[in-house]
């Protein structure tokens, strides 16, 4: 989005946003919530404050991302505020946390050098954070990924993400073979260790294939791949053999749900039922029956989506993902450093990857693995670090620093 168009983009995406949140802010009984009010006054002046600065100020031509992610970040506000204000609050605080590191990730990739200086400490950072959490985590559906701290609840496996992409093309870009991704490979199977043993399967996995964008990105070695994804599936059989039951429970009801629909398989029978009810157009916002449904904000956001919201926006949500990806890829194709375009790979695959374990989750293709969907579930970890990863796909367009060369 540059020269005229941004306004124009901005427009619709505003007018979107306040037919959605007026759902939200006026009751059916006249009432005004004054909380989503100030929240939606503030997410506006946010993301227009935001557009003219980059493009009136700081002469960026590119806003395609920041759009997208502001679209969906909205969807996840009016979601959440339909619920109740308690849980806006804490998630408009994550937006607001999530934005400030994607505007300061900027800043650290900017210059690759000083990137390069913060590997180490980072990759340090996340072992400790992982251990730190298997030790202190208690046991919240079935996964210790969890910490409490004041209040609030961390999953620091959603903030390892922005650090797993970071180390690896901080690393991986100042190597020239395939051999030499032992040092990576160190870190990475510490990471996807600890992940399992936390038995959060879900992220082990988001993490794994990151792992192989990133090899792949570094070797080009078709090879490489083939036997990272044998020996991956000889530890995956390693880890059935050592937790059968637990890892048999969370497969129990996949692909026969129905049989289950009072026991293990309320969720998906509830969340496929009510999601088709919702037609092409929805329910309304806050008028479906799933929000009702343990995890409907988080894991089954996508299910509520489609009822309330309708499929026509469902999928065009979907799509937003595909863009994403589509668009890390062609920024990666030009870009200034190895460092930019294996990290804007890594993370357009991670967040493409994430969404299609949520989505076919939620309609039964595949298993139920607890992942949320980028920027829309409700979740604080979750949202700060998928803001913190769109920086990696920002930094790897050159449009991005063109005035800054200019300088």
């Amino acid at each position: 989005m540059s020269g005229k168009r941004w306004f124009p983009t901005m427009l619709l995406i505003s007018i979107f946003q306040i037919i959605t949140f007026y759902q939200v802010i006026f009751s059916a009984d006249g009432e005004i919530n004054a909380v989503a009010a100030v929240i939606f006054i503030i997410f506006t002046a946010i993301e227009w404050l935001w557009s003219i600065a980059s493009t009136i100020i700081l002469k960026k031509s590119s806003l395609a991302l920041e759009y997208i992610a502001f679209f969906l970040t909205g969807i996840s506000l009016v979601t959440t505020g339909s619920f109740n204000n308690s849980l806006l609050i804490k998630q408009f605080i994550a937006v607001v946390i999530g934005f400030t590191c994607y505007v300061g990730l900027l800043y650290v990739v900017a210059d690759v050098e000083r990137a390069e200086k913060f590997r180490k400490p980072m990759a340090a950072a996340s072992i400790i954070l992982l251990v730190a959490t298997l030790i202190l985590a208690r046991n919240i559906n079935g996964a210790y990924n969890w910490i409490t701290l004041g209040g609030f609840s961390i999953q620091s496996s959603e903030l390892v993400k922005v650090t797993f992409i970071f180390v690896g093309a901080a690393t991986l870009e100042k190597l020239q073979s395939s051999r030499s991704l032992t040092q990576y490979v160190i870190f990475a199977v510490a990471c996807i260790g600890l992940l399992f043993l936390m038995r959060d399967l879900g992220t082990a996995l988001i993490f794994f294939f990151t792992f192989v964008v990133l090899a792949f990105m570094r070797s080009g070695d078709i090879r490489t791949i083939i036997f990272l994804i044998l020996g991956a599936a000889m530890l995956a059989g390693l880890v059935v053999l050592m937790r059968s039951d637990y890892i048999m429970n969370r497969f129990a009801t996949y692909r026969h749900v129905w049989d289950f629909a009072d026991g293990k398989g309320y969720q998906q029978t509830r969340v496929l039922t009510y999601s088709v009810s919702g037609g092409l157009l929805g329910l309304g916002i806050g008028n479906g029956h799933l929000r009702e449904v343990f995890a409907a904000t988080e894991d089954l956001i996508f299910g509520v989506l489609c009822e309330e919201w309708g499929m026509l926006i469902a999928f065009l949500i979907a799509w937003a993902f595909v863009f994403i990806f589509i668009h890390s890829i062609r920024c990666a194709k030009g870009a200034r450093s190895a460092f930019y375009s294996i990290a804007s790979c890594a993370a357009g695959g991670l967040l493409l990857f994430q969404a299609a374990l949520n989505i076919f989750g939620v309609t039964d293709f595949l298993p139920l693995t607890g992942v949320t969907l980028p920027f829309v579930s409700r979740g604080g970890s979750s949202t700060i670090s998928c803001w913190a990863i769109l920086a990696f796909i920002k930094a790897a367009d050159n449009r991005t620093w063109a005035e800054v060369r200019k300088r």
